[in-house]
């Protein structure tokens, strides 16, 4: 299949997670995406199992299908062979704060005055023009000032991160789709643009989407907080030998719901026959309806969902998910036999197009490319500018 972005080259210089996870998903639609890393590579291809120094589990997580090339940007001639590619790239995307930019060469106005047409975006922390400008950031501090920690104190009696890195990946899908929109921009224009992304202003926008609810309005309405899914009862109900998700939500689907379960008063109390009464009175309704759930089998209420029409769903253990019958029809996981690494196992990416699923190629090893990239650009082992025994400037 041809892919979207085939004949896009990304030079990414960011690393952990937020960036490279937005790259890796501009590899997927066919980007030519090259990793440039410091000699000692990014940090995460030391996170967590590997059968490999270098290509730890994290690293594959969010690297697969780029090229990786080092270079020490401390040195001129490794900012020199950063030039030359910045001359045939689309996009360069950063996670540098903003005040060692200059110390680098790396600052926007130079680069697109170098490269009109390039499409130049700065992964931050905050924004530049705030106060909180320049700071360092990663996932758990933007987690917490961006609303996180209280909304599970809200809900779990005190201040907690989610359990995962939900800002690094938020904030990843947010570069992803700024980056396309620039690109898009440029193909009307020709001219590229500068984009900055950063994370607080990320997070705190995601999480009021439905969670501003009464501040919309001057005066506000009701305060900050979307009641239904802070309700201490919004979990997936208890059964007799298990748990289930059920996700009654129209007033027909609650009707059903408590008819089923032998609550014909419920069905006609006031305080949840439409969707503006249930919400003003969530609590109750989400007690109610874990009361009423405990009395049957998880594999009883499936049943009962099923022919009711009502979302329903068992809950999955992360290690189940590799088990699932859909996952499995949809050939979510997919293995690549590498020389090296012997089976590498990768959740692929999600969306299918013209109804055909996205490749899935490795990770790349520590500068595995920095000579082919080199000679790319016109600078090979004849010139004074040398990779090293490492494969990068040094």
């Amino acid at each position: 299949m041809r892919l979207p972005l085939e004949g896009v080259r990304v030079l990414d210089l960011s690393a952990v997670v937020l960036g490279p996870y937005a790259s890796q998903n501009l590899a997927d639609y066919g980007a030519d995406v090259i990793k440039i890393e410091p000699p000692e590579g990014d940090s995460t291809r030391n996170t967590g199992p590997s059968t490999e120094a270098g290509m730890a589990a994290i690293f594959l997580g969010v690297n697969r299908g780029k090229r990786s090339m080092v270079l020490d940007l401390k040195k001129p001639e490794a900012r020199e062979a950063l030039l030359r590619l910045v001359d045939t790239a689309d996009v360069l995307m950063h996670s540098i704060r903003p005040q060692k930019l200059q110390a680098l060469g790396l600052e926007p106005d130079a680069l697109m005055a170098r490269n009109p047409r390039l499409v130049y975006v700065g992964l931050h922390g905050f924004g530049e023009d705030g106060p909180y400008g320049g700071r360092p950031a990663y996932d758990d501090i933007v987690q917490g000032l961006s609303g996180c920690a209280d909304l599970m104190d809200r809900q779990a009696g005190h201040p907690l991160y989610f359990p995962t890195i939900a800002a690094d990946k938020t904030c990843g899908l947010v570069a992803t789709h700024a980056i396309l929109a620039a690109l898009f921009a440029r193909e009307r224009t020709g001219k590229g643009s500068y984009v900055e992304v950063p994370m607080f202003e990320s997070m705190a926008a995601f999480n009021l989407v439905e969670h501003y609810y009464g501040h919309h309005f001057d005066p506000p309405l009701a305060a900050t907080g979307y009641p239904r899914v802070l309700a201490t009862h919004r979990k997936p109900y208890r059964t007799t030998d298990g748990y289930v998700c059920m996700m009654a939500y129209t007033d027909a689907h609650w009707k059903r719901f408590f008819l089923e379960a032998g609550r014909p008063d419920a069905a006609q109390d006031p305080r949840f026959t439409t969707m503006a009464e249930r919400t003003r009175n969530i609590a109750a309704l989400y007690e109610l309806a874990a009361e009423c759930v405990a009395s049957r089998s998880t594999a009883a209420w499936l049943d009962v969902c099923n022919r009711l029409e009502i979302p329903a769903a068992p809950v999955n253990r992360l290690e189940d998910l590799e088990h699932d019958e859909h996952l499995q029809a949809t050939n979510f996981f997919r293995t690549i036999d590498d020389p090296r690494m012997g089976k590498v196992r990768f959740p692929a990416p999600p969306v299918r197009i013209d109804r055909e699923a996205l490749p899935v190629t490795m990770a790349p090893r520590l500068g595995e490319h920095t000579s082919e990239l080199l000679r790319e650009v016109g600078l090979d082992e004849a010139q004074p500018a040398q990779p090293s025994r490492q494969g990068g400037f040094l």
